[in-house]
């Protein structure tokens, strides 16, 4: 029986959840299958005290990995530019690439696929993405028959989560400790919780779809620190709740791509999705639209990702992948500036005759329509917070607005979310 000798570059909690799974999981994996893996060597620095290897190989020089007899390498080692060089050195070396690293595909993807090509060896990066829900595959292979017009959802775990949490009335910061404490944060959460993950993950996406060269990350992106959990409360009394979106559209040979706060109908498909889902939207042209939905975060949706990789090599080792057309474009960004959206606006105000007067006055001048205007319940003795609904105007427009809104003597503090489109 054909096994496929697999090497590991890295040994963190997802390297220890793939080599778990693939030893644990290794007589399910041939049921379903028929695939055999031999994990032959592991690259790692330094031990992990939650995961015993046994009798496996261990280098500590991670490059060592690729002086032996193996036909795959499984990169985890995270970050950018050493992960490119061990994987285009794997290349060179004629060993397949496997890996999870969403960042490193992001910033050197081009390049990577291009020296793949050359040397006739595949990368695959199904987890890079939504982790073990299968997206990648779906896009690349499932509906290759297809014009995709439009990706949307949440493509970050963490930060699903702490959304999610502050739905049910828990604040920002501990909400993120709870996220850090079960593993779904690192004790850094930049990247997570100011959008740079979601933004690489719907880059990726967009390539795909598209059939685009990997853009820039110049599009328009945007974390969630400055909701807050009353942002909900008043969303929800108006049919809406608050995702962190990821979208990508393509309309008349231009692209469009934007990761930032957005109200969404609370009877959507992606509303429902809570915790580290991760949940994604696909127009299609000849099936419509697609929901597709998964665990976004953690060791063994993740590990479930890898191992759908190395099954798909098992079956496709041979194959010879050189003459393979790189055909892709670079068409126009959209200009985000000139996009159009419904806003969301909380404005603290004081309590005192002509507030909403000078408020919609202010609006009309500027020629933004209001769907719905309310004044809820006193913060305190001299303000009210006053929460209103926008028709749709130019994204140019929003930044001034609330610099004049803030200008009004009776205006203490705004907050503004853009509303998605259904």
């Amino acid at each position: 029986m054909k096994i496929l000798k697999v090497g590991i570059c890295g040994w963190g909690n997802v390297a220890t959840g793939l080599f778990r799974a693939v030893n644990e999981n290794a007589e399910a994996i041939k049921l379903n299958s028929g695939a055999n893996f031999s994990i032959e060597v592991i690259g790692a620095r330094r031990d992990n005290p939650e995961c015993d290897p046994g009798k496996t190989l261990i280098e500590r020089d991670i490059f060592a990995v690729l002086d032996h007899d193996i036909d795959v390498v499984v990169e985890l080692i995270g970050g950018v530019e050493v992960a490119r060089e061990l994987i285009l050195k794997a290349i060179k070396n004629k060993k397949h690439v496997v890996t999870a690293n969403k960042a490193v595909i992001y910033h050197h993807g081009d390049e990577i696929f291009q020296s793949a090509r050359d040397h006739g060896v595949r990368v695959l990066f199904e987890s890079s993405v939504c982790a073990g829900t299968p997206i990648i595959k779906l896009l690349k292979e499932e509906l290759a028959a297809n014009k995709v017009s439009k990706i949307s959802g949440m493509l970050n775990g963490t930060s699903n989560f702490i959304l999610s949490n502050m739905e049910e009335g828990e604040d920002f910061d501990a909400t993120l400790r709870l996220a850090q404490e079960e593993g779904y944060a690192e004790p850094d959460p930049t990247f997570d919780i100011e959008g740079m993950d979601a933004a690489h993950k719907i880059g990726i996406l967009s390539s795909l779809a598209f059939g685009t060269a990997l853009p820039p990350l110049d599009f328009h992106i945007e974390g969630i620190t400055k909701i807050d959990k009353s942002d909900f409360h008043y969303a929800m009394d108006m049919g809406y709740t608050i995702k962190h979106l990821a979208v990508a559209k393509i309309d008349n040979g231009m692209v469009e791509l934007r990761a930032h706060p957005a109200l969404i109908n609370l009877n959507s498909h992606l509303a429902n999705l809570k915790g580290v889902r991760n949940g994604m939207e696909i127009d299609t042209d000849l099936i419509g639209k697609i929901h597709i939905a998964g665990s976004g975060a953690g060791q063994e949706s993740t590990a479930s990702g890898l191992i759908s990789d190395l099954v798909h090599l098992y079956f496709s080792i041979d194959v010879d992948t050189s003459s393979a057309a790189n055909n892709k474009i670079n068409p126009p960004m959209s200009d985000f500036s000139e996009l159009f959206f419904q806003y969301y606006f909380y404005i603290e105000a004081l309590d005192i005759p002509g507030v909403m007067a000078s408020i919609t006055s202010l609006l009309a001048s500027r020629k933004v329509g209001i769907e719905s205007i309310v004044q809820k319940e006193e913060l305190s003795r001299e303000s009210v917070p006053i929460i209103l609904i926008t028709d749709p105007f130019k994204e140019a427009d929003h930044s001034l607005l609330c610099k004049e809104l803030l200008n009004l003597d009776s205006v203490r503090a705004i907050r503004s979310i853009r509303i998605e489109a259904e």
